[in-house]
């Protein structure tokens, strides 16, 4: 049973590297970058359509407390002319208007955690999206072939324009701390 299981991984093995060689990794990496483009650009949308909404129910709610004070008014009309059947149909505008503006104030909540949420996940995105590219351009460079001493003025080499992980940490702490100190 040990041989049997040894050719079987032996067998796994090569075959698993036939296909590391057949994959182009620069392909496939640009196809995810490609991926990840459209991602963002679907949740950028996304969150377009969200603020627009958000814009909308504000509208609304505006309308529904303009409505709330013309009603106040008119109940005090009705009040001071002694007409309670009148103000009973008000008071029911009243209370629909009421209830109304508090479901609008649910939905706007709910759509206040979305946007939120939603531009928490693009920004992450973008970080990776970030990365990925970098990733990508530094593929590239390996590919190129290497540059003769005569291709740089001054027969120096290029300047490393490579940014360590560290590097963009260190930044980011730098970035919260200034942002942080008003």
């Amino acid at each position: 049973m040990a041989l049997i299981r040894r050719m079987a991984r032996l067998f796994r093995a090569d075959f698993h590297a036939v296909l590391d060689r057949v994959e182009e990794p620069d392909i496939l990496l640009r196809q995810a970058i490609r991926e990840m483009e459209d991602e963002l650009a679907r949740d950028e949308q996304c969150c377009a359509r969200y603020e627009t909404e958000r814009e909308q129910l504000t509208k609304k709610e505006t309308a529904f407390q303009d409505t709330l004070a013309s009603l106040r008014d008119e109940l005090d009309v009705c009040f001071v002319a002694d007409k309670e059947d009148l103000a009973r149909s008000l008071i029911r505008r009243r209370l629909e208007t009421e209830r109304a503006l508090q479901l609008l104030g649910q939905r706007r909540d709910r759509l206040e955690t979305r946007i939120t949420q939603l531009r928490r996940r693009l920004a992450d995105n973008r970080i990776h999206y970030e990365s990925m590219r970098q990733k990508a351009e530094l593929f590239d460079e390996q590919k190129e072939p290497p540059r003769s001493s005569n291709d740089w003025p001054g027969n120096w080499p290029g300047p490393d324009v490579r940014v360590r992980d560290e590097d963009v940490e260190v930044a980011l702490l730098k970035e919260r701390q200034r942002r942080a100190t008003p």
